[in-house]
C-alpha cells in the first residue's frame, strides 16, 4: 500500500530503496503515530470535518491498534511503506470509507514530524531520569569518600591535593550542566507541527491549538514553511544534548581506565565485573569503560553527521531527512545502555585508601606549603620560589591539608547546593507515559446517552 499511488505500478527496486529501513524504524514510534492520529481525529470532529459517530469509531479502532502495538504484535507489512500507511490501511480495512478520512488535512510530512517529536520527548524525559539516578549515585560517592585524598593531575603530572569526594562530585556537577542542554533540546522539540501538511498549510478549517493541547505540546510551530526547515534543526539540538552527556561519560570512563591501571591502582572492581585475557593470567581489563568510551565518542560525532546531512538542503521537504530517524533512535539506545552499565559499575567501585601517603606524591602538597608562608606575610611569588627550591633539592617535607574551606574545595564540596541546582534544572521534564495520553484521548470516544 502506497498513500501516493496513482494507478501506476511502481518499480519494486525503487520502492525498496526509498523505503529503506522505515518498516523497522517506524515501529519504534508506532504508538506515537497512533496517538497523534487519535488527537487528529478528535480535532477533525471538533471542526465539523467528520461526524461524532465517525470520531468514536475511529478512536475505538485506533485504540485497538494501540493495544496491538503494546503487545508487540503490530507489524508493517512487506507491501506497506511506513507506519502511517499501515495505520491507515488497518483503519480503512475495519471501517471502510470512514477509515479513509483519517488522513484529512495532514501529510506524511507533518505526521512523521509529530511522531518523531512525541517519541523524542518521551526519550528525553526517560533519559533525564537515568541521568538523575547517575547524578544521585555520584553525589553519594562524593559524600562517602570526601575524606579520602587523591592526587590531582594537570598535564598528566601529579599537581595538587584532591579527593575522591571532589572527583566524584565533579562528574555529578558535569551532569547538572548536561541536563540544561537536554532541557533546551526538549523545549525546542516540544512544539506541534501537526496541521502544516506538506509545509504550506491547508485550506481545511483545522484547529492546530487543539491538537497541541491534546498531545501535551507547549505550543504550535507557527510558520508552516518553518516546520519543514525544522527537520535537521531539532535533530541537531537533540544530538548536541546527547553528545554533551556522552562526553561526560566518555571522559569519566577514561579516568577510570587510568585509575584501574597497575601504575595507579586508585580504584578496582570485583572480579565478576571485569574481563581477562586468553593468554595473560594476571589481566583484569576495564572493558566496560573502554566500550562506554568508544560508544560515547561515536555519539559525539552525531551532530556533525546531522550537519552534513541537512546543511545544504533547500527549504521544504527532502527525502534526505528520512535518514535522520535511525541516527537519533540509535543514539538514545546507546546512551541509555551506557548509563545503565555505568550505574552497575560505580555501584560496586572500590577505592584505594591512603594513596597520598606514598612518597612519590609528597610534592603535591607544595602549593599548600607556599600558601602557609603567604599567611605569614611572605609575598606569594617569594613563597613559590622558597618552596620550589626545597622541592628541587629534595628537602621538601609533606605538610598537612586543613585549610580548604572555600566553596568547591575538598573541604567544602557544595554537594547540597549542586543537588538543589540539579533539581531546579529537572523541572522541564514530565515523563508522561503514552498510555496516559491514550486514556485522556479515549474519553472523547464516550458516547453520551
Amino acid at each position: 500500500m502506497k498513500l501516493w499511488e496513482k494507478g501506476v505500478n511502481p518499480e519494486p527496486a525503487i520502492i525498496e530503496f526509498t523505503a529503506g529501513t522505515d518498516r523497522q524504524t517506524d515501529l519504534v514510534f508506532a504508538k506515537w503515530d497512533i496517538i497523534g492520529s487519535m488527537a487528529h481525529v478528535i480535532m477533525l470532529q471538533s471542526v465539523g470535518l467528520i461526524s461524532e459517530d465517525e470520531k468514536v469509531k475511529m478512536l475505538q479502532a485506533l485504540h485497538s491498534l494501540f493495544e496491538l502495538e503494546e503487545k508487540g504484535n503490530l507489524i508493517i507489512e512487506d507491501n506497506v511503506e511506513d507506519i502511517h500507511s499501515q495505520v491507515e490501511k488497518e483503519i480503512s480495512a475495519e471501517l471502510g470509507d470512514i477509515g479513509k478520512k483519517i488522513h484529512t488535512g495532514r501529510s506524511r510530512n507533518d505526521q512523521v514530524l509529530v511522531d518523531i517529536r512525541l517519541y523524542t520527548r518521551e526519550q528525553i524525559d526517560k533519559l533525564s531520569m537515568q541521568i538523575k539516578e547517575l547524578f544521585t549515585k555520584l553525589q553519594e560517592l562524593s559524600e562517602r569518600h570526601k575524606e579520602d585524598l587523591l592526587p590531582g593531575y594537570t598535564h598528566m603530572q601529579p599537581a595538587m591535593v584532591s579527593s575522591f569526594g571532589l572527583w566524584f562530585g565533579s562528574w555529578a556537577e558535569c551532569l547538572a550542566d548536561d541536563i540544561v542542554m537536554l532541557a533546551g533540546a526538549r523545549t525546542i522539540n516540544n512544539q506541534n507541527p501537526l496541521g502544516t501538511a506538506a509545509g504550506y498549510g491547508t485550506t481545511l478549517p483545522i484547529d492546530r491549538k487543539l491538537t497541541s493541547e491534546l498531545l501535551g505540546f507547549d505550543n504550535i510551530l507557527y510558520n508552516s514553511a518553518y516546520v519543514g526547515i525544522s527537520r535537521g534543526k531539532i535533530e541537531m539540538a537533540v544530538a548536541s544534548a546527547l553528545a554533551s552527556v556522552a562526553q561526560t561519560l566518555s571522559r569519566f570512563s577514561m579516568d577510570i581506565c587510568i585509575y584501574m591501571s597497575s601504575e595507579y591502582k586508585f580504584v578496582h572492581f570485583p572480579d565478576e565485573l571485569v574481563t581477562g585475557s586468553s593468554i595473560m593470567p594476571q589481566k583484569k581489563n576495564p572493558d566496560v569503560f573502554e566500550l562506554i568510551r568508544a560508544k560515547c565518542n561515536l555519539i559525539q560525532t552525531l551532530p556533525n553527521q546531522i550537519s552534513m546531512l541537512a546543511s545544504n538542503l533547500q527549504s521544504g521537504y527532502n527525502r534526505d531527512f528520512q535518514l535522520l530517524k535511525k541516527l537519533i533512535f540509535d543514539a538514545f539506545g546507546e546512551i541509555k545502555e551506557c548509563i545503565n552499565v555505568m550505574l552497575l559499575m560505580i555501584e560496586n567501585i572500590k577505592i584505594q585508601k591512603n594513596i597520598t601517603e606514598v612518597d612519590m606524591y609528597n610534592s603535591i602538597f607544595s602549593t599548600e606549603e607556599a600558601n602557609k608562608l603567604v599567611k605569614q606575610g611572605i609575598p606569594f611569588r617569594d613563597a613559590y620560589k622558597i618552596v620550589g627550591e626545597k622541592v628541587k633539592n629534595s628537602s621538601f617535607s609533606k605538610t598537612t591539608v586543613t585549610d580548604y574551606v572555600h566553596a568547591g574545595s575538598i573541604g567544602n564540596l557544595c554537594n547540597k547546593e549542586i543537588a538543589e541546582l540539579f533539581e531546579t534544572r529537572m523541572k522541564p521534564f514530565k515523563n508522561t507515559p503514552a498510555l496516559e495520553f491514550v486514556e485522556k484521548l479515549m474519553k472523547h470516544a464516550v458516547v453520551d446517552l
